[in-house]
């Protein structure tokens, strides 16, 4: 990359991080995906509508979620130099388009879930440090929804007694409001009655948090105890069966959206497929067609 287009992308940066609050893993992805372009078409601040154009051939053997995720930068990294008068023109409608299919989402039943948290009970009843934890764990990622990184990284006044909810920094360091259920509530305050003190997390290890790899292996080794094939379940599972399992019982989309802390009504909309059946029944009985006689 030439001196000129790394200061462009630093300033791209810049702005990404000020304005829209992007943390430093998709900073750095944006920063790698402009440096392979730039590989391809030499200047990025110079290159044309025809430079760009061959980008398609040169991502050929690609993954198309990667030709999609590469686009997306470029498009973001010219928009920008365009509003900031760096550029007259925006070259990149010329990058590639491809058409994604968003995967559907892997779940568990409502049974299986109740047998994850069987399990979990009967090893928490010995009282183990690490199985009351563990409890406390699964409480909270299918009780709230959590992403890993938020679960692992509370602090350890997060959950308060009589209060319903907690406070939560997600993605672009927003926060947001999630509930958290009596059940939840009674697993933490159990938790923290015998964990280590004198520390700032609610979930500790060593000097700092329980990491995101322990929690997906604490997690998967709940799962074999109930049976269930680990492969199956992850600390993300759990939250698209909290997700999943809300829509089913009459949640809102928009309500499950702000629960979720997504950003786009697009990427909760992916958990309509999985309660196709409920629906039609609703329209069935809800809607004034349903009963207008002939």
């Amino acid at each position: 990359m030439t001196p000129d287009d790394r200061a462009l992308v630093d300033r791209f940066l810049d702005m990404m991080a000020a304005e829209a609050g992007s943390s430093r893993h998709t900073l750095a992805a944006y920063r790698n995906d402009l440096d392979r372009a730039s590989e391809a078409v030499g200047s990025l601040g110079s290159a044309s509508t025809d430079d760009l154009s061959r980008l398609g051939a040169n991502w050929g053997e690609l993954a198309p979620s990667t030709v999609a995720r590469r686009s997306a930068a470029l498009r973001r990294f010219y928009a920008f130099l365009v509003d900031d008068g760096l550029r007259k023109d925006d070259p990149s409608e010329a990058l590639p388009r491809p058409r994604l299919e968003r995967p559907l989402p892997r779940i568990l039943d409502t049974h299986e879930v109740q047998r994850m948290f069987e399990a979990a009970e009967d090893r928490a009843a010995s009282g183990e440090l690490a199985a009351v934890r563990n409890l406390a764990l699964l409480e909270l990622l299918y009780g709230s929804g959590l992403r890993a990184t938020e679960l692992v990284s509370l602090p350890r006044g997060a959950v308060r007694a009589n209060q319903p909810f907690l406070m939560v920094r997600g993605k672009g360091s927003k926060e947001r409001l999630v509930p958290i259920s009596s059940r939840a509530q009674a697993a933490v305050e159990r938790w923290l009655d015998i964990s280590p003190g004198g520390t700032t997390w609610l979930f500790p290890s060593g000097k700092a948090h329980l990491s995101r790899v322990r929690l997906f292996q604490i997690v998967r080794a709940m799962a074999a105890d109930a049976g269930i094939p680990p492969e199956r379940v992850s600390p993300h599972v759990l939250r698209h069966a909290f997700a999943t399992h809300l829509l089913s019982g009459g949640a809102d989309l928009r309500v499950l959206q702000s629960l979720l802390g997504h950003a786009d009504i697009a990427t909760t909309q992916i958990y309509t497929h999985v309660d196709s059946a409920r629906l039609v029944e609703l329209v069935n009985a809800r809607h004034p067609l349903a009963t207008r006689s002939r």
